[in-house]
Formats: structure tokens, sequence, C-alpha cells
């Protein structure tokens, strides 16, 4: 029998005669109020703790801070019915429980279902000789609209490893018409050779459509930059200008030397001219040596100095700065110890983020901003093609340089018509816009500048729009408006912003709208005593008609149903191998055992050292402590 505290109160004595006594009498003191709340038959997580606990679980919320809220939502440790040691042990069940067919086999059930749900979700996996997963490939249809309209210009890189088997995250990122990250898909890579990166670029391409972009940004990675040569010959590859200046930093030790070659990485000069300096620099500081940290950063000139990227479509990007902040927010909340599920998830999680961002943006340029009552016609009408965030960061500088520039001389042919303009802060230098005229109507088609601003950022430069004062013109050039920085770049496509990441069951889909419900219920009825006697007998009476839980987890699935669709037919797909670090080596510690086999420098002996030395004791010795011989 039980008291009210869990304790036993009954016990039976059997005397020498053997005969039983019943004794009514505690055997021991009883456990306090506030300690109740520790006894094993007084814990226990309900159902719906449970749903919740998954839920913040998945988005971000680490256990600790779990059950701190749930500490405060009860107000008080004693009365949320479980400890921490609780907490963990039913998120560790549950996430056996998830993963019981297998880490690789639960990702590629999930996106087996997800196919099925969306016949437009890609995937694409590959395994070893022996059925373990060494590559995976996957995007949403949002992604891949995303990619039709941005993807002129791709940035990705794959240095991030936080998972258990020491797996490369590859996200394949740009931006949008907002200048904002968005994601295109995401890769996971055992080994990091060429063989892999070549799979992984084809099958970002069979996503796709065989769309290929027209500049790509990475970081150093040889294999990467050889299977872009492999797979998208006819795009820009450019390496990350951070990556650059570490690489000098790193290799260089002289000031001087590091100035010159930083002057490569951002001189912006001809090509012919760009090559001269190389060969008189080569000569100058004699490097000879094929294998030296200069040569080979000669022979990679075309990818990292900014002469030979001139003109070319990089929206500005220089850096893979864009795949990194994408890298920051997904470790945020990652460990070594996370499952590739668990990545998946926080992926997902910080695309719902990306998208709901854009969403935000969008809704911010539903209203166009304010100019000065002077403005040009030109910059009304930029203002409302572009987007708020193309045009204070690009158009409205352009616009407000045009002030700078000066007209020097124009050059008037059939069709062409060729102004040379000059600018007050760029001393003598000269640039030339050429302007392609209709020969019938004499209206202006086409119009281009030698600064090459257009071609590599998408929005015209300030010469361009002195230019078109200096004609009086009224509109923007077809050619000067990029439609992937305008208001309707995504026009056409279906807005689709929620993941199916986050699908959950009809019951668990009733309990959420339930919960909110009863949510805004609970605080208007707490301001007056009779609607919280009211609310709470009501909820009372339907809490006694729905029975207790049925075993330790009732047979109840309590996060989204994606993950626990084990019944989906995926192939043997075994889980990965960890692999090695490519690093150095970390130094092993010395056992204590091996520190014992030392030798002592005093006697050489083993198993102590000169301190503890008996010679040394002898050695030490006051003449009056000598024995007598």
């Amino acid at each position: 029998m039980r008291g009210p505290f869990g304790s036993l109160f009954a016990v039976v004595k059997v005397s020498a005669e053997k005969k039983e006594d019943f004794i009514d009498e505690h055997n021991h003191s009883m456990t306090e109020p506030d300690l109740a709340c520790f006894l094993r038959s007084h814990r226990r997580i309900s159902d719906d703790q449970k749903a919740e606990i998954v839920q913040l679980q998945i988005s971000g919320i680490r256990k600790h801070q779990i059950m701190d809220i749930m500490v405060r939502r009860y107000n008080g440790y004693d009365k949320v019915g479980f400890t921490s040691r609780d907490l963990y042990n039913f998120c560790h069940r549950n996430k056996a429980e998830t993963l019981s067919g297998g880490d690789a086999r639960t990702i590629i059930s999930y996106m087996t279902e997800s196919k099925r749900r969306d016949p437009d979700f890609f995937f694409q996996y590959k395994t070893d000789g022996r059925g373990h997963l060494t590559g995976l490939l996957w995007c949403d249809f949002q992604c891949q609209m995303d990619y039709r309209a941005f993807g002129d210009v791709i940035v990705f890189d794959g240095t991030y490893k936080t998972n258990r088997y020491n797996l490369t995250l590859v996200p394949f990122v740009g931006v949008n018409h907002h200048k904002s990250t968005v994601l295109f898909a995401c890769g996971i890579l055992s080994h990091e050779d060429t063989e892999s990166y070549v799979w992984l670029l084809r099958s970002f391409c069979d996503a796709m459509i065989q769309k290929h972009p027209v500049s790509v940004i990475t970081d150093g990675d040889r294999a990467m930059q050889k299977a872009i040569s492999i797979v998208w010959p006819n795009s820009s590859h450019r390496l990350c200008v951070w990556h650059i200046e570490v690489c000098i930093a790193r290799n260089l030790h002289t000031q001087d030397l590091k100035d010159k070659v930083r002057g490569f990485l951002y001189d912006r000069c001809s090509i012919e001219k760009i090559e001269r300096k190389w060969i008189a620099f080569l000569a100058k500081e004699k490097v000879t040596d094929k294998d030296s940290w200069l040569y080979q950063m000669y022979e990679m000139r075309e990818i990292w100095c900014a002469a030979y990227h001139a003109g070319k479509c990089y929206l500005g990007l220089r850096s893979n700065q864009r795949s990194e902040s994408l890298h920051s927010r997904i470790q945020f909340n990652l460990d070594r110890k996370m499952t590739l599920l668990e990545l998946i998830q926080h992926v997902d999680h910080c695309l719902s983020k990306l998208r709901s961002n854009e969403a935000y943006l969008d809704f911010q340029a539903s209203s166009k901003p304010c100019l000065q009552p002077d403005a040009s016609t030109i910059e009304k009408e930029a203002v409302n093609l572009f987007t708020p965030s193309v045009y204070f960061a690009n158009v409205q500088y352009s616009v407000k340089a045009a002030d700078k520039c000066y007209w020097i001389e124009t050059v008037d042919g059939y069709d062409i018509v060729e102004y040379i303009v000059g600018k007050v802060d760029k001393g003598d230098k000269q640039y030339y816009v050429k302007c392609e005229i209709c020969v019938v109507e004499r209206k202006l088609k086409e119009i281009s500048c030698s600064c090459l601003k257009l071609q590599s950022l998408g929005t015209p430069c300030s010469h361009i729009f002195f230019v078109l004062g200096r004609r009086g013109e009224h509109k923007l050039p077809d050619c000067c408006v990029l439609e992937r920085w305008t208001r309707g770049a995504k026009r056409g496509f279906p807005p689709i912003r929620k993941s199916a990441m986050y699908d959950y069951s009809d019951s668990l889909q009733r309990y959420h709208e339930l919960h909110n419900i009863s949510q805004t219920a609970s605080f208007v009825a707490s301001q007056s005593l009779e609607a919280y006697g009211r609310l709470k007998r009501v909820l009372h009476e339907e809490a006694a008609m729905i029975p207790p839980n049925g075993g330790e987890n009732g047979g109840k699935r309590f996060g989204p149903v994606l993950p626990q669709a084990l019944d989906v037919d995926s192939a043997d797909v075994f889980d990965p191998i960890h692999v090695p670090g490519r690093g150095a080596p970390k130094k092993k510690l010395k056992s204590v055992s091996d520190k014992s086999k030392k030798k002592c420098t005093l006697c050489k002996g083993e198993g102590h050292n000169r301190r503890t030395c008996s010679k040394r004791e002898e050695e030490t010795m006051l003449p009056e402590d000598v024995p007598d011989i």
C-alpha cells in the first residue's frame, strides 16, 4: 500500500513463534511535498507534453532549455510532472524509435515519401560497393523555381562537417531580387574528391533541367575546381577573395610581397597588361620553382585575378560569404553527434527562415519609396521597376554619382552614337558609352559602357544615367533592366513558402489547432473569476472523458510524419562510414602507464623520477647523518 506521497506504510512482522502480525505504522518518515515529484510513481510525461517537447526540439531548442520552459509554464519544478532525466530519456527513446531502420534508410524513406506527395521533389543518392551512403542531393519545387529565376550566379563550398559521420554538407546558394540569400539545393558527400563533386554537380544539373549557371564562386578546393571544368566548362569560375587573402597572409611573410600579390587580386586592367605584370613580377622575384606557392598561384591566375573577370556577371559577389552565412545558421544549434536526419531537419528549418524573410521583403516591396520632388523621370521609373533593396544599394548610388560626370566628346555615326564621358573624382580617366539607335524612329535601342558595370552587376552605371539625361530620355532601355532585379522577377512562379517537412498527422494538427484556441481562451478567461471557473470546469470534464496513456508511448508518434515514414520501400542503404578529417592527425595523449616507464635522470632506473629517487636521498644526507662504517 502507498501513502499520499508514495511511501510504503505497511509491513508484516514475523515473530519467533512464526506468527504474522500486521503493523499499520510507517517504517520511515514521509516524503516532503516538494520532493514527492522525484518519486518514480509520480513522474510521467503526458502525451501533450511529449508532442510539445518534440516540436520544441525540432525548432532547435536544446533539452535543458525545454526543461526551463516547462518549469516556467507549470510554475515550478514540482508541478511539471517529470524531471530533466525523464526528458532526456524520452528524447533518446523517440530518436531511437525514429531511426530504428537506420539513419540512411530513414532519410531515404523520408525523401521517397516526399517524392510521392510532391512529384516535383527531387533527390538522388549514391552508395559504395558495400551499400553505405556516400552522396545525397535534394531540393523541392520552390528551390527549382528559385534557380530558374536567380540561378545565374551560384556560390557553394564544402567546409561544413558538423555531423557524426564527418560528412561534408554542400549548399548551393545565390541571391534573389532582394539581394538576400536563396537556397537552390543541398548535397552531402563522404569524400571531397573530383569523382564525388562531378556526381554532385551532374545531379544538380538533373534537378535543374540541365540549366548551367553563368558564373560560379567557390573556395580553393582543387577537386572542386576540376569538377566544375568538367561539368560546367562554359561557366565562369572565380575563387573566393577571402580565401585568397587568407592564403596570402599564410604563405607570404613580407609586407611588400603581400601587397604585390594583392595587386593582382584587385587590379582590373586588361588581360594583356596583367600578363606583362606577371612576367615582370616572376622575373624580379626569381620564381622558377614550379612547386612554390607563388608559381602555383600564377598557374591559377585566371580564376582569382580580377582582370580575367572584368565584365563577367557575378552580381557584385566576390566571396562565398553567402554560403558561409548559411553554414553559421545551421551550425548554431548542432554538434558533432548529430545524425543525418537532424542535419536535414535543421537545413529545412533554415530554409523556412530564408523564405519567411523573402516574404517579408516582398511585403515591403509592395509599397514604393518616396523620392525628392525634383527627381527625374528616369529615376521615378527606376523606383517602380527595381526592388527597394536593389534600388537603394545600387541604382540610387549611380543616379547620384551621375552629377559628378561631365561630357567630353560625341562621336556620331549612322546607327551608333558614342559618348566620351569623364568623372570629377577619377582624374583623366575616360569612359565610352555606346548607344545603338533605331534608324527609322531614331530611338535608343541598346546602351553599354566601357566600365562594364551593367554586365557585371546587372544595374546601370552613373555614366549611362548621365548619357540618358543628356539625351533627354524618359525611359530606361530594356537592356538596363535585368529582370532578376525587378519586382516581378517571380511573377510567373507560384509562391510556395511552407515546407512539407513539418506536415503532422491529422490528430497532431487537430491538437495544435485546439491548443492555440484554448491558449487564447485561457488568457481571456483568466481575467475574471467567473470565466476562469467556467472554463476550468469545462476543461476538466473533457479531460476526464479521455483515457490515459497506454504503455510507455502508447503507440503514438509525436513529431512530423515524413521522417517516420519507415513503411516506404527504401533500398538496402546503410549508414555512412565515418570519414577521417583531411588535416593532420591529433597527437595521442600518453597514458599513465607510459609515464611510469620514464627513466630517472639520476640513477637511470624505471618506475620513479629524480625527486623520489633513493640515491638522491643518500646524496642529500648531512655529514652527521651518515652511518658509521
